[in-house]
């Protein structure tokens, strides 16, 4: 009886061994230092293998030859359209102010409100084509300087601004291109220093080091 007893409870350890409910088994802190030598280390979650699913590439397939980042040309579009809208909106809130200041000794009837919104319409388009001219001409000699030297940099910028600020004053002389170009140079070497403030922020920080 007991040699039946001692097979059945051999039996039944078996079986539970086979079925992982049973016996001395290992916990999940004994497993985690254990090398899997030649596995992948799946997910627990799921049967995917983890390294597919880190994109160390790049999420577009660009043409052969094409650049990573908009050119000039590409960015030409967006400047110029945000500065027509830029000025329209500028120039529709300045004439709002100046219609309002022209028509405060009248009262409030339909002259008054034709006269405040001619003015808006007058002053948006102004404003609207200035900045226009300037965005277009900048972008124009963008395009044209960045061809011309096969490279894209702050100097560019800087060229293209004092240029356009040169060409938008020429009617008034050399004392009209002069104030135009350095107005120009002005505003693009403020830009310039401000996209690279964090560089030379970093840069004086490790000389200084």
């Amino acid at each position: 009886m007991e040699g039946g007893g001692g097979s059945g409870n051999k039996t039944t350890g078996g079986l539970a061994g086979f079925f992982g409910a049973g016996g001395a088994g290992y916990s999940h802190a004994d497993l985690a230092g254990v090398p899997l030598t030649g596995m992948s280390p799946l997910s627990p979650y799921l049967s995917v293998d983890p390294r597919y699913l880190v994109q160390d590439t790049d999420e577009f397939i660009l043409p052969t030859g094409a650049n990573k980042t908009r050119g000039r040309f590409e960015l030409a579009f967006f400047t110029i359209g945000g500065c027509c809208m830029t000025g329209a909106a500028f120039g529709a809130m300045n004439g709002l102010r100046l219609g309002l200041k022209e028509t405060q000794n009248m009262a409030w009837s339909k002259p008054r409100n034709v006269q405040v919104l001619n003015m808006v319409t007058r002053q948006g388009a102004l404003w609207a084509n200035t900045l226009g001219s300037l965005a277009l001409l900048y972008s124009a000699f963008g395009v044209i300087i960045e061809k011309t030297r096969g490279a894209e940099d702050d100097l560019n910028t800087v060229a293209a601004g004092t240029m356009t600020g040169m060409l938008y004053k020429c009617t008034g002389g050399l004392r009209g291109v002069a104030r135009g170009g350095l107005a120009g140079l002005t505003l693009t070497s403020l830009y310039a220093l401000y996209n690279n403030w964090e560089h030379m922020k970093g840069s004086l920080l490790q000389q200084s080091l």
